[in-house]
């Protein structure tokens, strides 16, 4: 157990048994899910897990608008899609996603559906934004808090609305380094990534705690592990190869129940967490293959070839949560 649990903590990483498998695809778990007269935005929308969460968004009928630092590059990746467009966001700039938050509440459409699923590769060194964040905690993490934020009335127009925040099962290696955020000391890429995605679980629960109320509710979800996007391509073939995520002729291995999936699979869980009527009693959860993840303080190392995706019980800590929020609210303010 982390040294920041309590044994007793009452948690809510129980699984529904929604009838999905983790070879669901982003089409199977939204079958028969209404959207018309919704809105959504889906960070990173226009390419590889995005671009299916969008297509499954559109094909029930909302209206999405991706975020993209090159607009023109995501019109290009949209053509043929129906209901979507784009509009400009970088998430290491403060000053874009204010301008990105207020264009939205400009334009007085309520938000019923935000997907925080933009992420950065992981810099094998080092490497900081303007004003010296870890450019893996900043873009992951504390971008899409800022934009968040920023959206809340908009969320709270929709009378009904989700934001769901991308995580990874990489969330189990590593809890939040409370004195060193921005490993000024001690860098390490996988660390670093892993600190982002707790961060983005423990998000989920805080915004969760604090916003239900008003009819917003938090989720995280981890895709599984898709070959071909930027995050899970940045270590190159022979990495890939090492982690029997491609084949010797660098074709993906597909393979749901160790975690290599198909976009299609990857966006499901995603879109489920957006769109499934099991959930809508229920928030502040982290899942996976389309249900409710259990926790899971299995102490065993990494095993790329059977990697153990369950939340780990550091990513869920009600106390952690309200602190990272509180440490948030400062970084974005500096």
């Amino acid at each position: 157990m982390s040294p920041d649990m309590s044994p007793a903590m009452n948690h809510k990483q129980h699984p529904l048994g929604s009838g999905f498998t983790a070879a669901s695809t982003a089409d199977e778990v939204i079958a028969g899910v209404d959207l018309r007269g919704k809105n959504a935005i889906v960070t990173g929308g226009h390419a590889g897990i995005g671009l299916e969460v969008t297509r499954a968004l559109t094909a029930a009928g909302a209206s999405v608008t991706t975020a993209s630092r090159n607009p023109d590059r995501a019109k290009e990746l949209l053509a043929g899609i129906e209901n979507a467009d784009t509009d400009r966001l970088d998430l290491l700039d403060p000053a874009s996603i204010d301008a990105f938050a207020a264009r939205w509440l400009d334009s007085g459409r309520p938000l019923h559906l935000l997907i925080n699923s933009a992420g950065v590769p992981a810099p094998r060194e080092r490497t900081v934004d303007a004003r010296g964040y870890e450019v893996q905690f900043a873009t992951n993490h504390l971008g899409h808090f800022q934009l968040t934020s920023g959206l809340l009335p908009a969320l709270r127009a929709a009378h009904g609305a989700r934001v769901v925040n991308v995580t990874s099962g990489a969330q189990r290696l590593s809890a939040i380094r409370w004195d060193d955020p921005h490993f000024t000391a001690g860098y390490d890429h996988t660390l670093a990534y892993a600190q982002s995605k707790t961060a983005n679980v423990l998000f989920a629960v805080e915004l969760d705690r604090r916003w239900a109320p008003d009819g917003i509710r938090g989720y995280a979800t981890h895709p599984g592990i898709v070959v071909g996007t930027s995050l899970n391509g940045a270590g190159g073939q022979e990495e890939l190869r090492a982690m029997g995520l491609i084949d010797e002729s660098g074709r993906p291995i597909i393979d749901p129940a160790h975690e290599k999936k198909t976009p299609q699979q990857g966006a499901a869980t995603i879109v489920f967490a957006a769109t499934s009527p099991l959930l809508a009693d229920i928030g502040g959860i982290y899942l996976r293959n389309s249900d409710i993840s259990e926790l899971d303080d299995d102490p065993s190392p990494f095993d790329p070839q059977n990697p153990n995706s369950a939340v780990a019980s550091h990513s869920i800590d009600p106390d952690s949560a309200q602190r990272l929020w509180d440490l948030s609210e400062e970084l974005i303010k500096a």
